[in-house]
């Protein structure tokens, strides 16, 4: 049995700007190492699709964490760092089913198919606003998506949250490890606390519900006794930050994806069936999250000994293009024929509870983005976002043709 901090193993400068710009060409040579396993400066990288499948249900060996982040950044008796420690996703077993449970029923296959009409109007709005202009940054308008649909969700304004993004940007900035940025996380964090705050106060002061909101979901949950009010807070504010950051940056990766691939992109444009094996495809293909988990008792896996304390870096960007699990993996196939299936939305216990949203918004935004924009091509050199946390594009700028408004069955309109 091997110790894991005695090995010599390949290391990831997952902190370089090369490295976030293609960090399949870095991962394939670390592969060659080791199949599965690699060191970066905070830890260590599952990259392997098996071994991250089998080792992120392991509850009882590794809790999720953000911990060593928290230490990091010295957060730890800050209202951000009891956030990060204590939110949904880092929970303890029993507190995370408990919390899980009470809002589940907001995160079902039935309930994303509910929204799909609501997602097609936020994204024909934008369209509206931003196609006649026949280029921008696409990064920016994926950025305006989510919190669209996620204002829509919970039955507030979207401008109350529009001024959020800078703040949002800011927090996740955290999970990249760069020195010198607390006194933006702790701006964002006073800024987006606040925000829940007075959302949670005003929608409970004025006593009016909104028809089927995730918002008075959560309320209700917590007059049910399931959470209490601190839990509320953790709750919405987890809702609003994994909601923005993941769907915008998938967004834009998948298109990004696509110039490449001009006549899938019009093949969107005419089926959105032919979407949802797109977006499938391009979760395995260049999936965006990365998590943390912490050795919380020593563990033995493939013959190698892990011991308590130890971080580990579930790279799910990397395990979709890990060659043992998927043939020819650097090929962007959307009718691909695999007995594996991606591990993007993570797995376990902590899978994604809002992966049927999340799906229905690339999906429907896809579609009818695809038959707005026109022969869509690179306008300028794209700027990428760090590897660690959610990883996507800065900056994604585009040219385009535009298309005449069309009917969801491709009948023309007026534009």
């Amino acid at each position: 049995m091997q110790l894991l901090t005695e090995m010599a193993l390949p290391f990831l400068d997952v902190d370089a700007p090369e490295f976030h710009k293609d960090p399949f060409r870095f991962a394939d040579e670390a592969r060659k190492e080791h199949p599965w396993l690699a060191r970066f400066s905070h830890g260590y990288v599952i990259h392997g699709y098996q071994a991250a499948r089998d080792l992120a249900v392991r509850d009882e060996d590794l809790q999720l964490s953000f911990s060593q982040v928290v230490d990091f950044h010295q957060g730890r008796d800050t209202p951000w760092g009891e956030f990060m420690i204590d939110m949904l996703m880092t929970s303890p077993a029993a507190k995370h089913k408990r919390l899980r449970d009470s809002v589940a029923a907001g995160f079902t296959p039935r309930r994303a198919n509910q929204i799909r009409p609501m997602v097609r109007e936020v994204v024909g709005d934008l369209l509206d606003r931003w196609a006649p202009r026949g280029a921008f940054d696409f990064a920016d308008f994926a950025a305006n998506y989510p919190v669209a649909v996620m204002c829509g969700l919970l039955g507030i304004s979207a401008a109350s949250v529009a001024g959020l993004r800078q703040s949002l940007d800011d927090h996740m900035s955290s999970l990249t490890f760069k020195p010198d940025i607390w006194p933006k996380i702790e701006a964002a964090y006073r800024e987006m606390d606040g925000f829940v705050r007075s959302v949670i106060a005003e929608r409970e002061k004025s006593g009016k519900t909104e028809d089927g909101s995730e918002l008075d979901a959560f309320i209700n949950a917590k007059n049910a006794g399931q959470m209490d009010e601190t839990e509320l807070r953790f709750m919405l504010l987890t809702f609003v930050v994994a909601g923005y950051d993941t769907s915008k940056n998938m967004l834009a990766m998948i298109v990004h994806t696509l110039l490449d691939h001009p006549e899938m992109w019009d093949h969107c444009a005419d089926d959105i069936g032919y979407c949802g094996k797109v977006v499938e495809e391009a979760l395995r293909y260049a999936a965006i999250a990365t998590l943390y988990r912490e050795v919380v008792r020593d563990f033995d896996y493939d013959g190698i000994r892990f011991p308590k304390g130890i971080t580990l870096t579930f790279a799910f960007p990397l395990t979709g293009r890990d060659p043992v699990a998927f043939p020819d993996p650097h090929r962007f196939d959307p009718e691909r024929s695999s007995v594996n299936r991606h591990s993007a939305f993570g797995r376990g216990s902590h899978i994604c509870i809002g992966q049927y949203i999340a799906r229905a918004l690339l999906e429907e935004g896809l579609h009818l983005i695809a038959r707005r924009l026109r022969q869509p091509r690179l306008a300028g050199e794209p700027v990428w976002k760090p590897f660690l946390g959610a990883w996507g594009f800065e900056k994604l700028p585009i040219a385009f043709d535009p298309a005449p408004v069309r009917s969801a069955v491709g009948t023309a309109t007026s534009a």
